[in-house]
C-alpha cells in the first residue's frame, strides 16, 4: 500500500481488525519512510458494478459516492455512524448480488431513499427533494404525506 503522505510504496500493518461487522478488514498502517500513519479498509467486492447514469453514460460504481451521499442527507441530524456504515454495506451486498453487473441510477436512488426512510425523516426528505428533482413546495408536502402514511401503518 502506497504512503498518501511521502508515496513510498513500503508500508507496514501495525494492526489489523475485522470492521463493519466483519464485512471488511480495519488496518492501521505506518511509512517507515516519513513515518507517517494512516487507516485502510479492506472489503470483499464480488464483482465490478458499473451505474448507468439517466444520459446513459456508465461510470464506475463509487461506495464512496454513495457514502457521501447519505452523509450529506443525515449532516446534523442525530444518525449513528454504525447505522449509516450497514446501510451503505447492505445496499453494496444488494447491487452485487443481484447478479447484474450495469444498475440504472435511479434504481440505486430508491435503495437509498428506501433506507432513508428507515433511518431519518429528515434525511429522507432531503435526499428525496434533490433525487426527485423537487421543483416547488407541494412536492414536498406529497413526500410528507408519505411519512405519515408510514407512521400510520407502524
Amino acid at each position: 500500500m502506497r504512503c498518501p503522505y511521502c508515496q513510498s510504496e513500503d508500508t507496514q500493518v501495525k494492526d489489523s481488525r475485522p470492521a463493519e461487522d466483519g464485512a471488511a478488514i480495519r488496518r492501521r498502517r505506518a511509512c517507515p519512510v516519513c513515518g507517517g500513519r494512516f487507516t485502510t479498509f479492506e472489503r470483499v467486492q464480488l464483482r465490478d458494478l458499473v451505474v448507468v447514469k439517466k444520459t446513459g453514460r456508465k461510470v464506475p460504481f463509487d461506495r464512496d459516492k454513495l457514502m457521501r451521499s447519505f452523509d450529506i442527507a443525515v449532516r446534523k441530524r442525530n444518525v449513528d455512524p454504525e447505522r449509516i456504515e450497514r446501510a451503505v454495506t447492505g445496499i453494496v451486498r444488494q447491487l452485487e448480488s443481484s447478479g447484474e453487473t450495469e444498475i440504472a441510477s435511479d434504481d440505486i436512488g430508491l435503495l437509498v431513499m428506501d433506507a432513508l426512510k428507515g433511518l431519518d425523516d429528515v434525511a429522507y426528505v432531503r435526499f428525496a427533494s434533490v433525487y426527485r428533482n423537487f421543483r416547488e413546495a407541494k412536492d414536498f408536502q406529497d413526500v410528507l404525506g408519505e411519512l405519515k402514511g408510514k407512521e400510520d401503518e407502524d
